[in-house]
């Protein structure tokens, strides 16, 4: 009986352990880029040398870079705004969506001869990070039902 008790709740605490991972992952995917965001918004040509690219605009032209930390910001309201409501299956496709942001900054970076090491080391990791949240959150459903 206890193999029997054993078997049939091994995949539930898997269930919960994923549901976890993918709650505190979407935190740290939130709370991460909403952080940066905040960088853009008080430190924005500090912040903007770390971002990978060769050459950032400086003086007034430099007030653009408030235009990445909003949209930044927004990046990490969204996700938390859906796990906050519930809507996690929703939160996965949003996380999803949001991954092309990342894998075109990488993009961007690398095509403009900006470094190689933060296109794959925090922008290119950052949108795997972000992929496979949202593949755990997409998948819970199945991994729930058992």
């Amino acid at each position: 009986m206890s193999a029997l008790t054993t078997t049939a709740t091994a995949p539930k605490a898997s269930g919960r352990l994923r549901v976890n991972l993918a709650t505190v992952f979407t935190v740290l995917v939130a709370l991460g880029i909403g952080y940066v965001g905040v960088s853009y918004l008080f430190a924005p040509e500090h912040t903007a040398s770390g971002f990978g690219m060769p050459v950032w605009p400086r003086g007034e032209a430099a007030d653009f870079l408030t235009v990445k930390g909003v949209r930044d910001i927004v990046s990490g309201l969204v996700p938390l705004a859906l796990l906050l409501t519930g809507h996690r299956r929703a939160l996965g496709w949003a996380l999803l969506a949001e991954s092309v942001t990342p894998f075109g900054d990488a993009t961007t970076i690398l095509v403009h001869h900006g470094s190689t090491a933060t296109a794959f080391g925090v922008h290119f990791a950052t949108a795997v990070f972000v992929v496979v949240t949202a593949v755990l959150l997409l998948t819970e459903r199945s991994s729930r039902a058992n």
